[in-house]
C-alpha cells in the first residue's frame, strides 16, 4: 500500500446510528405527508387562536378571570354577529346566487351560438370548440369520469364540512391551552432566556393578530364598495358578487385581481356601459387599496417591504396553495422577528462604564477618583 493512500474506516456503531437516523427522518417525512391535510387544519386553527387570542386577554383584563369563559364569549360575540349579518343578507345572496345559476347556461348559451357580449370569444377565438376538443381528448373515460367526478365533489363536501368543524374545535382549546404550552415550553429554556422568549411570543402574537384583522377589514370595504359600485352600474347579483370580491381579496396580491376580471365579465353581459364603469372602479380601488390600505395595515403589523412581501406570497402559494397564499406574510413576518432578535443580541455588549471621563477624553479608575475626593 502506498504511503499515499488514506483508509477512511468507520464503527460499527457509526453506521447504524446514520441508517437509523435516515429510516427516523424518512418515517418523519412519511408521516408528515400522509397526515398533510391534519396538519393544515392544526395551522389555520393556530393562526386563527393567535389572531383572536388579544380578544380574550382584552375580556379577561376587563373581569372575566376564567380563560374559558372568556374563549366562550368571543365565539358567541363572533357567531352572533354572523348570525346578524346572514339574517340581513343571506334571503338576498341566496336569492341572487340561485339566479346567476340559473343565468349561467343561458351565458353559455349564447357564447355557443357567438350572441351576446361575450359572443366575440367565440366567433374570434373559438373557444368552445377549443373546450370541446379538450373535453373529447379523454376518450372512452368521459362516463366514468363523471362518475369518479361526482363522487370527488361528495368527497370534498364532507371534507369541507369535517374540516371547518374540527377547526373551530381546536381553534377553542387552543384559545384556552395555548398560554399554557407557551409558558410550559418557554420554562424549559434558560432563566435568563425566559424574558426574552416571551418578549418575542408578545410581537409574534400582536404581527399575526394585527395581519388577520387588518387583512379581513381590507375585505369588507373592497366588498362594500364592489356591492356599491355594481348597485349603482344596475349590474345584476350585486350582493353576491361583492361577497365574491370580499373572499378573494383575503388571497394577497393576486385575489383582488382575480375577482375584478371576473365581475367585470359579468357586468359586461349586462352592458358595455356597466363593464367600463366597474372596470374602472377595480383599476382606481386597486390603486389605492395597494398604496394606501395594504402598507398602512402590512406596514404597521408584519413590517416586511413589498419586496418580501410578493416573494413570500409566492412562496407560499406554491408550497400550499391558497393556505399557504393566507399563511405566507405572518410567517414572513415571524421569520423576521426571530431574525431581529437574534442580531440585536449576537452583538457584543458595550464596556461597563466603570470611571469617570475628563473634559479631555481620558478615562479615570474609579479608585483613583475615589482617593482624590475629598
Amino acid at each position: 500500500m502506498s504511503s499515499d493512500e488514506r483508509v477512511v474506516s468507520f464503527r460499527p456503531r457509526t453506521i447504524v446510528t446514520a441508517a437509523a437516523l435516515l429510516v427516523a427522518v424518512g418515517v418523519v417525512l412519511w408521516v408528515v405527508w400522509v397526515s398533510r391535510r391534519v396538519l393544515v387544519w392544526t395551522f389555520v386553527s393556530a393562526f386563527l387562536a393567535v389572531a383572536l387570542s388579544p380578544a380574550v386577554d382584552a375580556i379577561q383584563r376587563r373581569g372575566l378571570r376564567r380563560r374559558g369563559a372568556a374563549a366562550a364569549v368571543v365565539y358567541l360575540v363572533l357567531i352572533a354577529i354572523i348570525a346578524g349579518l346572514g339574517a340581513l343578507f343571506i334571503p338576498t345572496l341566496v336569492k341572487q346566487t340561485n339566479d346567476l345559476v340559473d343565468a349561467a347556461p343561458g351565458y353559455v348559451k349564447d357564447l355557443t351560438a357567438g350572441r351576446g357580449p361575450l359572443g366575440f370569444l367565440e366567433t374570434k377565438y373559438h373557444v368552445v370548440e377549443r373546450v370541446q376538443d379538450a373535453v373529447k381528448g379523454n376518450g372512452s373515460g368521459r362516463l366514468a369520469g363523471g362518475a369518479t367526478a361526482a363522487l370527488d365533489v361528495t368527497r370534498s363536501v364532507i371534507t369541507f364540512i369535517a374540516g371547518v368543524v374540527t377547526i373551530l374545535f381546536m381553534t377553542f382549546f387552543m384559545l384556552l391551552e395555548g398560554p399554557a404550552w407557551r409558558d410550559r415550553f418557554i420554562a424549559l429554556l434558560p432563566a435568563g432566556a425566559q424574558g426574552r422568549a416571551h418578549r418575542m411570543a408578545g410581537e409574534i402574537a400582536n404581527t399575526i393578530g394585527g395581519y388577520v384583522s387588518g387583512n379581513l377589514l381590507i375585505s369588507v370595504i373592497a366588498g362594500f364598495f364592489t356591492t356599491i359600485v355594481l348597485l349603482a352600474a344596475g349590474v345584476p347579483f350585486a350582493l353576491a358578487l361583492g361577497l365574491l370580491v370580499a373572499i378573494l381579496d383575503l388571497i394577497p396580491l393576486a385575489g383582488a385581481t382575480l375577482g375584478a376580471i371576473i365581475v367585470t365579465l359579468v357586468a359586461l353581459t349586462h352592458s358595455l356601459t356597466s363593464a367600463l364603469i366597474v372596470l374602472a372602479f377595480f383599476v382606481v380601488y386597486q390603486q389605492l387599496e395597494n398604496h394606501l390600505l395594504q402598507p398602512v395595515v402590512y406596514g404597521r403589523t408584519v413590517k416586511l417591504s413589498p419586496l418580501a412581501i410578493l416573494v413570500s406570497v409566492l412562496v407560499g402559494a406554491e408550497v400550499a396553495g391558497v393556505i399557504g397564499a393566507l399563511g405566507a406574510i405572518p410567517v414572513a413576518g415571524t421569520i423576521q422577528i426571530l431574525i431581529s432578535d437574534w442580531l440585536q443580541h449576537r452583538r457584543p455588549a458595550p464596556p461597563p462604564d466603570d470611571g469617570l471621563t475628563t473634559d479631555s477624553g481620558l478615562e479615570l479608575p474609579a479608585s483613583a477618583t475615589a482617593a482624590n475626593a475629598p
